[in-house]
């Protein structure tokens, strides 16, 4: 593979020429069987960074340098990864720190990753033995450590541990599949971004442990109040979007048709024939299943789309088995205990209505069956295929 190195630079004019030679002379040695290539992505440093790099140029066949106005990190990685695989035909891009931050020394662990069919192999600080470093102060650690749990929590994706660390490797196909929808994040942002869409176009994720250093030269560019805005307004905001817009979001409309199918069914046969609740919900629900199955699969689920006759009722089968145990356990089994503990006919007056418990049961255990399915549904029956 044809692999790129790529730091992003803005005045690094103590650190890059030692940066340089630490990877050509004591790290690219390790790496065999791969063209392994250095693209600087500076954006035009005053203090001469470039110049130093263009130097070293003379000396390393393999060593660039891309250029630009200063747009913010994002904004140099879209530009320099571009240029080295739409010109320089890269198949890996690796972002990393200049500032010695990121162990070098583990660049040929992130290449192995890749080599065993890793996408997206990210430095991870917060597991497998990775570390920040101890003296760092109290609030710096704090903030490094929650920011991280806050995303793993509020993206419900816990197998990754590090989402705001920059040393990562790319491939190609991901970088070219993603670039589009990456022009707004020019800033450090970009890094949880990007990991973001990769993780949900359903790239395989590796991770690489290290031992992050402190800066010994040079300064930080990171403004850490405006950061930790960015973050938790980029990551709520995204949340919300998939749930409201995403296959959440019209899970809960078909979620939402299947509720009435089930409320009529319930309603009519309890009220008019009399039937025991608990069997009056089984016969609505086994009609809104056949309904939540369609109509999941044609529009929820629909870059999952089950075709073909013995697929589709294979499928069928299953999602009645797992809508079944939800519908017995979760939803009937609220109505049950809610019935016997309680009582069916009892009024709840809310008001001018009056409301029969039994419908309250009916609802909160729709609630939790509604969790229920789509966990389900999207793990098992339409699960998203590794690319």
């Amino acid at each position: 593979m044809k692999i790129f190195v790529v730091p992003a630079t803005y005045n690094e004019k103590d650190n890059i020429e030692k940066f340089i030679t630490t990877l050509e002379e004591a790290v690219f040695p390790k790496i065999k069987d791969h063209d392994m290539h250095i693209l600087v992505a500076d954006d035009n440093s005053p203090d001469g960074t470039g110049d130093i790099v263009k130097a070293l140029m003379k000396k390393y066949k393999n060593l660039g340098i891309n250029q630009g106005p200063k747009k913010g990190l994002g904004a140099a990685y879209i530009r320099t990864m571009g240029y080295a695989i739409d010109k320089l035909g890269a198949d890996v891009v690796i972002s990393v720190d200049a500032d010695f931050q990121h162990d070098l020394q583990k660049i040929p662990d992130f290449v192995a990753m890749i080599g065993k069919g890793y996408d997206v192999v990210i430095g991870t600080r917060y597991s497998g033995g990775g570390s920040i470093p101890e003296n760092w102060p109290p609030q710096r650690k704090a903030f490094s450590i929650v920011a991280n749990i806050f995303v793993r929590t509020v993206f419900m994706k816990f197998a990754i541990h590090d989402w705001t660390g920059g040393y990562r490797a790319i491939r190609k196909e991901v970088f070219l599949k993603e670039r589009s929808e990456m022009s707004e994040y020019n800033g450090y942002i970009f890094q949880i971004a990007f990991l973001h869409k990769a993780v949900r176009d359903g790239f395989k994720i590796g991770e690489v442990p290290f031992h992050f250093g402190d800066r010994t030269l040079g300064n930080s560019k990171i403004a850490p109040l405006s950061y930790i805005i960015n973050v938790v307004t980029f990551v709520i905001a995204t949340r919300i979007k998939e749930l409201l817009f995403g296959s959440f979001g019209k899970f809960l409309v078909v979620g939402g048709l299947g509720f009435v199918v089930n409320f009529i069914v319930l309603k009519v046969l309890h009220d008019s024939s009399k039937w025991d609740p608990f069997w009056a919900n089984l016969v609505g629900a086994g009609i809104a299943i056949f309904s939540n199955y369609n109509f999941n699969n044609l529009w929820t689920f629909k870059d999952q789309k089950i075709s073909g006759f013995g697929t589709y009722i294979w499928k069928m089968v299953q999602f009645y088995a797992t809508s079944a145990f939800g519908v017995i356990f979760i939803q009937s089994g609220t109505i049950f205990i809610g019935d016997k503990l309680i009582g069916p006919d009892i009024l709840l007056h809310v008001g001018p209505l009056h409301v029969r418990y039994y419908l309250l049961y009916f609802v909160l255990g729709t609630g939790l069956l509604l969790i229920w399915n789509f966990f389900i549904y999207s793990k098992f029956i339409w699960k998203k295929t590794t690319k």
